[in-house]
């Protein structure tokens, strides 16, 4: 069982003891810290998740939107969840019996949205979607996000859209940076104290860069009492978490256009919940441990030779363990213990053929392993570990046509060790309508064949929790899913300051695997606990609209808005599919104030209601959510910075099982950053 006790102790003696070697190496330094010269214009941000080539965000032929280091900072957000809320047409979800997040997109849950660190895969902690709560911030250049399959750069599981975060490479030079804050839920506090700092964060970096070889070690530490209206009771539904994050890289440049570097990562989780566990005339009190570990390493290389073709490797080795045990009074029970494995290594090449042509050709080759055992017993179909392994050839072909035409043509060849062989075409083009130096209209459209393979989770896993009443059976037979993606906009950018963007999207979508009741399989158990099975049951729709907008109006100044419409269907049944709002929208206001240094910001998201069950047509309500960020910069080397998170204090009923609207109501907090070197 976690011991909150010990909290306060091993959060200050982390970071003070990161903090007193980042200073002792920094005062050694003559390197004058430096504030960044000038505020970045959105449209001139660099990604490179749609096409892999670096394209500003306003002239990419593949609809790409950006969370910049300047916005994570400002925002004060702490893991890449807090990154993403603020993004127009993104759903995070609350992960069923965790205290961490997905993210849905267009209509499509998370199973079906790839989730990469530096354009490599990530293992999903409950066996299908990632937890992005896990992933914190403090290595984050920026994260890019291209909805809908419709790159040809990326395979399985990326049917409904990519978000790939781009790692901070190491500047020349030494730095370091400390951060640390806390708040308070206020009478929601589980300590019954409103004033008690119920939320910890704190995190440090230091980096030292030559010429040729560079390194950097962060380490962050995150931890929350959890979320209680009622502490007197015993159930609790916001979960006690801890989270710890440490990550080493260290970078070789040998030659102008050569970089490798490796990073080795580790992640722990230590969680622990509260509920009720139905028992008949009296429920008990019980709980649920949990401990997530993740180690990670990767050794990337880019070579981009002034003459010749560039070229691109990488490997990767992925463990995750997740161990779980459940307890009441008179006992523990449910002892679990999963352990997932990945392995890829990825090499791709790019040259020109010709004037107005670049060819891009690429493999990977993967294998994912699994375990699970409850009470020493394995939960999976077949005796062991299960794996996969898989082969994927791609390549696309960037075609300038003229001045206002390019077209971006690829193709995904995918060899899987247990469904054989598939073929993914993509294809994208822009054109310019009208193009002067101060306006410019486009259209900007792709279609793409999206393919997803089971998981392993899906085919193999036997996830007993017959104590609660259910049990879930994974399905070998299941065939992998299909869809076809199409994504139409018409923007326009002014000044490179303004711009407005209309997108339309369609996903079609078949053998849309969803758990379904197995009746002869709860019949012939006759006992009431009913049995679920993985299966091929649906053929869905999604389509809808997106508007956003924005406008950099000096420096300092900016305001942004998005708004989503989304329509969704069971093309079986015509009912809409569930845990879909129709209508989001978000708003971004960002300024200044007379007093030197002082900025503030609002971030608005607001979400319609959404059905919970089509055949009893039960809704979570609508909501809205209010933040509020201050920042203070004192000299180059210091931030003074406070907020309010949901200022409306918007919050789900705990009471009522189908509203699922936000868990943690109003968030007051306060903290400092400060920085030396080359880090602020």
């Amino acid at each position: 069982m976690i011991q909150p006790v010990a909290r306060l102790p091993r959060f200050l003696t982390v970071y003070c003891t990161l903090f007193a070697c980042s200073s002792s190496v920094l005062s050694a330094t003559t390197t004058p810290a430096s504030m960044p010269s000038g505020e970045t214009l959105y449209l001139d941000e660099i990604v490179v998740t749609g096409t892999r080539n670096p394209r500003k965000v306003s002239d990419t032929p593949v609809r790409t939107e950006v969370v910049s280091w300047e916005e994570i900072r400002n925002t004060h957000s702490r893991t890449v969840k807090d990154a993403l809320q603020n993004v127009p047409g993104l759903l995070l979800r609350q992960i069923h019996g965790k205290a961490g997040y997905e993210v849905w997109m267009q209509g499509l849950n998370a199973d079906r949205v790839l989730v990469l660190i530096d354009g490599l895969p990530l293992t999903a902690t409950t066996g299908s979607s990632v937890d992005v709560t896990q992933l914190d911030t403090l290595d984050i250049e920026r994260i890019e996000v291209v909805k809908g399959a419709v790159s040809a750069q990326y395979g399985s599981s990326a049917m409904g859209g990519v978000i790939n975060i781009i790692t901070r490479p190491i500047s020349e030079g030494a730095g370091g940076e400390f951060t640390v804050d806390g708040g308070t839920y206020g009478d929601q506090n589980p300590s019954g104290e409103s004033l008690d700092f119920s939320r910890r964060n704190g995190q440090a970096s230091l980096s030292v860069g030559g010429e040729t070889m560079r390194w950097r070690l962060t380490a962050s530490q995150r931890e929350t009492d959890g979320i209680d209206p009622e502490p007197e009771t015993w159930a609790r539904p916001g979960d006690a978490v801890e989270r710890t994050n440490i990550a080493n890289r260290l970078e070789w440049l040998p030659a102008d256009g050569h970089r490798i570097y490796a990073q080795l990562g580790y992640f722990r989780e230590d969680a622990e919940s509260h509920y009720l566990l139905a028992n008949p005339g009296n429920p008990l009190n019980a709980g649920k441990n949990e401990i997530v570990e993740r180690l990670r390493g990767d050794v990337i290389g880019q070579h981009t030779p002034v003459d010749g073709p560039a070229w691109h490797w990488s490997l990767l080795h992925e463990n995750l363990e997740n161990i779980t045990d459940k307890y009441i009074p008179t006992g523990r029970f449910d002892l679990r213990d999963s352990t997932h494995t990945l392995s890829r290594a990825s090499g791709w090449t790019q040259f020109e053929p010709f004037a107005t042509h670049q060819l891009q050709l690429g493999v990977d080759l993967n294998h994912n392993s699994l375990e699970q055992y409850k009470d020493g017993n394995t939960e999976l179909t077949e005796d062991g570990d299960i794996t996969r392994n898989g082969k994927e050839i791609w390549f696309q072909n960037t075609w300038f046509a003229g001045d206002d035409w390019e077209w971006v043509v690829g193709m995904r060849y995918q060899n899987d060790s247990d469904f054989g062989s598939h073929t993914a075409p993509k294809i994208n083009a822009r054109y310019d309508l009208f193009n002067t130096t101060s306006t410019n209209v486009y259209l900007r459209g792709g279609w793409g064949m999206g393919y997803r393979v089971p998981n392993l989770k899906e085919r193999h896993y036997v996830f007993d929790h017959s104590q609660l009443g259910y049990i879930v059976n994974g399905n070998p037979t299941l065939e992998p899913e299909e869809s076809d993606s199409y994504q139409l906009g018409l923007g326009i950018t002014f000044t490179n300051k303004a711009w407005l963007e209309v997108n339309g999207f369609y996903n079609d979508v078949n053998q849309l695997i969803q758990t379904e009741l197995d009746t002869e399989a709860t019949a012939s158990r006759n006992d009431g606990v009913q049995i679920f099975r993985y299966a091929n049951v649906e053929r869905a729709r999604t389509q809808g609209a997106e508007l956003t907008a924005g406008w950099q109006i000096q420096p300092g100044w900016k305001i942004s808005a998005g708004y989503t419409y989304l329509d969704t269907k069971d093309l079986d049944t015509d009912e809409r599919l569930t845990r879909r709002p129709r209508h989001q929208g978000q708003l971004s206001i960002d300024g200044t104030v007379p007093l030197p240094g002082m900025s503030w910001l609002a971030r608005v998201r607001s979400q319609s209601d959404e059905v919970v069950d089509a055949e009893t047509d039960a809704t979570s309500p609508a909501f809205t959510t209010l933040d509020l960020k201050l920042n203070q910069d004192i000299g180059q080397h210091l931030r003074l910075f406070t907020g309010i998170n949901n200022v409306t204090d918007a919050q789900r009923n705990f009471n009522d099982a189908s509203d699922f609207g936000p868990v943690s109501g109003r968030f007051i907090y306060v903290g400092l950053t400060l920085g030396f070197g080359n880090n602020l």
